[in-house]
């Protein structure tokens, strides 16, 4: 009796254990293409636009010490002639040398104004694309997350690789797994009528590629 009552209760937890293994949901994987719905979102333009204006006029601003740094050589070799002048007397020489030689000062700090306002406006923009751009992703998830669990999702993975979170990129998955389009319908549904559509969102350009101020050799 105590055999078959053993050999039940093994039966029992055997049962059990089936039944444990058999209530485990089924794993539903979603796929998802973030650095798409980044890039397609409309707050995601908005801000290119701003960022592309402020782009602007820093260029401006660029071109303008730019202006007054090449202005400053022209003055500097103007003077330079002048204390290499021949027929000119050795005062005079001294004279232009000693005022290009505080040009030359001028230009080399005018150069280093110009520099300075290039690192800066690059620095500033990238730091402020890249604080929007986090926000943005946590935005993003939160709708994307929304949407997953509203499909019955177990797990959702960012297929855009590690450009964007540092995921691996995927080799293959079946296209209803993708559920980019949507998770954009859901965020762009409260887009104003005033947005404006612009390129897809990059990292700010520097404005070193600007023309320089050619500094003259001492």
């Amino acid at each position: 009796m105590k055999k078959i009552i053993q050999s039940l209760l093994v039966v029992a937890a055997l049962a059990g254990a089936a039944f444990t293994v058999q209530a485990q949901p089924t794993p539903k994987i979603l796929v998802l293409d973030l650095e798409k719905v980044f890039n397609e979102h409309y707050k995601t333009k908005e801000q290119n636009v701003k960022l592309q204006g402020d782009q602007q006029k820093a260029q401006e601003q660029l071109d303008v010490i730019t202006k007054e740094g090449n202005a400053l050589v022209e003055q500097f070799k103007e003077l330079d002639e002048q204390a290499k002048n021949p027929t000119a007397t050795a005062e005079a020489k001294a004279k232009s040398q000693a005022a290009a030689q505080k040009k030359y000062e001028e230009i080399r700090q005018k150069q280093n104004e110009r520099d300075t306002f290039v690192q800066n406006t690059r620095t500033t923009l990238q730091q402020r694309f890249q604080t929007f751009k986090t926000l943005m992703i946590e935005e993003i998830t939160k709708v994307a997350v929304d949407v997953a669990k509203r499909r019955g999702a177990t797990l959702l993975i960012d297929k855009s690789g590690p450009s964007m979170i540092g995921v691996s990129n995927i080799l293959y998955f079946d296209p209803s797994m993708d559920i980019t389009e949507e998770v954009l319908a859901d965020i762009n549904k409260d887009r104003p009528a005033s947005s404006m559509a612009t390129p897809s969102a990059s990292t700010p350009s520097s404005t070193s590629g600007s023309p320089s101020i050619v500094v003259p050799k001492s």
